[in-house]
């Protein structure tokens, strides 16, 4: 019979969002950040601001799923920030019209 050691499920959920779970998070909220950013004046703020952030966004979610008490919070706002993100990127490579306008039609 196989002992269970009580909180090793908290303990390998807390890993993966410190983990991996904080990279993808980033790596998406990096890339979504282009979205919303202004442009600047030489209209490229907006794409070297993100790559600037990068390790501080990834630190804040390792430490957040390190220090915080409630996996769930933390997995809440890891799924938030990936969501929104998300959201925001899929609705700018599905949109329709800007494809026609690269198109001509």
């Amino acid at each position: 019979m196989r002992k269970v050691i009580p909180g090793t499920g908290r303990r390998w959920s807390r890993i993966l969002l410190a983990g991996p779970g904080a990279v993808l998070v980033t790596v998406v909220v990096m890339a979504g950040m282009a979205l919303w950013l202004p442009g600047g004046r030489a209209g490229i703020d907006n794409l070297v601001l993100p790559l600037v952030a990068a390790p501080l966004i990834w630190a804040t979610l390792f430490f957040h799923a390190c220090l915080d008490r409630s996996v769930g919070r933390i997995a809440l706002v890891a799924l938030f920030l990936l969501v929104s993100h998300g959201g925001l990127l899929a609705h700018k490579f599905l949109d329709r019209t800007a494809a026609a306008k690269v198109a001509g039609k």
